[in-house]
């Protein structure tokens, strides 16, 4: 019996062993499972974070954002030598009509086979937003001033056809504004009349209240700066709505003309802006007005951004464009560039909508609230888009990712 106790010692020995090892397997077990848990809770982070955030078109509503501006009427022709010789036109030339081109819009409606476009700096900016956003429509508002006649009318199905929701102030003193481009070859003849479009009036129309609550509807203002020489009592009251609010309020330089001669109206609206756009040479110029003392882009871009701002919740972005070279873009104390979409010299048709192109691609991907950089990637690719063409036209769907 004695030399039989140590074997059945051993075999309750190993059972107890083999116990423990089971419930040690177990344990392993479940501290693999838990460790390919968090594991896989890790990988779908990280998948999560690598794919941007795209928000869908339904979670945008109507009027969500808003420009006000010059409305005009393009109006482009393939025309003859005779026909610029008559007007004495360069044949690729912009200027602002005079006594001696009036009888010019009605002779090219005559004469040639004409094609309409809703035109004017800002409402281009949001006819190309609204393309870039496609759906819902009437993402973006439009106000401005045009007459009571045939190219009101026409400006006002244009601008329902781009599916952006216009109010017009409609007047009789004069008539609707209408820039006529006359297309010889390659070249472009632009002929402004701006008419109407100065006659804008806050108290006769942006104080209604109809108009006023779309005003509110809005998250993201827009202005161009050819503004501040018809209304500028209208761009404060929005800017002060913008500012009180916490939203967005954008305004571009648009001209050097706009930092020298009107310098006095923009640094008015200046410290409500949220968001400055401008070409090199309209920065060299607001520069040079404001002796900033140099002449370096990113410079200007950095003391532009530093400017005296009434809503400090946000610090201001300016993004400035160089034609073909990179893009400047100045925020929260720093400066990016971005390069613009290559395109061969060939390929490019008008290069006159490039720089609405670039504010509305900004505009729309700033509207859904996307990160700054893929508002850039946005706003070169509308600019690729519309230099491919004559005027500020588009295909019929954008492909923007």
């Amino acid at each position: 019996m004695a030399s039989d106790e140590p074997q059945a010692k051993r075999k309750k020995l190993s059972k107890e062993e083999e116990k423990e090892e089971r419930k040690e397997k177990e344990e392993r077990k479940e501290e693999v499972k838990e460790e390919r848990k968090e594991e896989v809770k890790e990988e779908r982070k990280e998948e999560k974070r690598k794919t941007p955030t795209k928000k869908t078109p339904a979670e945008l509503s109507t009027n969500s954002l808003f420009g006000m501006g010059n409305p005009l009427l393009d109006i482009s022709a393939v025309v003859d030598k005779d026909f610029l010789d008559k007007y004495t036109l360069k044949p690729n030339d912009q200027i602002l009509a005079e006594d001696k081109h009036k009888a010019l819009f009605e002779e090219i409606v005559k004469k040639f086979n004409v094609e309409y476009h809703a035109g004017g700096a800002t409402q281009n900016s949001i006819k190309i937003a609204q393309w870039m956003i496609q759906k819902p429509h009437n993402v973006g508002t439009f106000f401005g001033c045009i007459g009571k006649d045939k190219f009101g009318e026409i400006l006002k199905q244009k601008a329902v056809e781009a599916h952006i929701d216009a109010h017009y102030y409609e007047q009789e003193e004069e008539p609707t504004g209408s820039c006529a481009a006359c297309i010889t070859g390659d070249n472009r003849s632009l002929v402004a009349n701006l008419a109407a479009a100065n006659c804008y009036k806050k108290d006769k129309h942006l104080d209604l209240e109809e108009n006023w609550k779309l005003v509110e509807k809005a998250k993201v203002y827009y202005i161009a700066g050819f503004f501040l020489t018809v209304s500028l009592e209208s761009i404060l009251k929005v800017a002060k709505h913008a500012s009180e609010n916490n939203k967005l309020f954008c305004l571009n330089l648009s001209a050097p003309f706009i930092c020298q001669f009107f310098k006095d109206n923009l640094m008015q609206v200046m410290p409500y802006v949220d968001v400055l756009f401008g070409n090199e040479t309209e920065a060299a110029t607001f520069a040079e007005e404001q002796d900033f003392e140099t002449e370096d882009i990113k410079e200007i871009a950095k003391k532009a951004q530093a400017l005296p701002k009434v809503n400090t919740k946000r610090q201001r972005i300016v993004v400035l464009t160089q034609g073909k070279d990179e893009t400047t873009m100045a925020h929260e104390g720093k400066v990016e560039t971005f390069p613009v979409l290559k395109i061969d010299p060939k390929d490019m048709v008008d290069t006159n909508g490039a720089g609405d192109a670039f504010v509305g691609g900004f505009l729309s991907e700033l509207v859904q609230e996307k990160p700054l950089d893929q508002c850039v990637r946005a706003a070169h690719y509308a600019a690729n888009v519309i230099i491919r063409r004559a005027g500020c036209t588009f295909p019929e769907k954008p492909d923007f990712n």
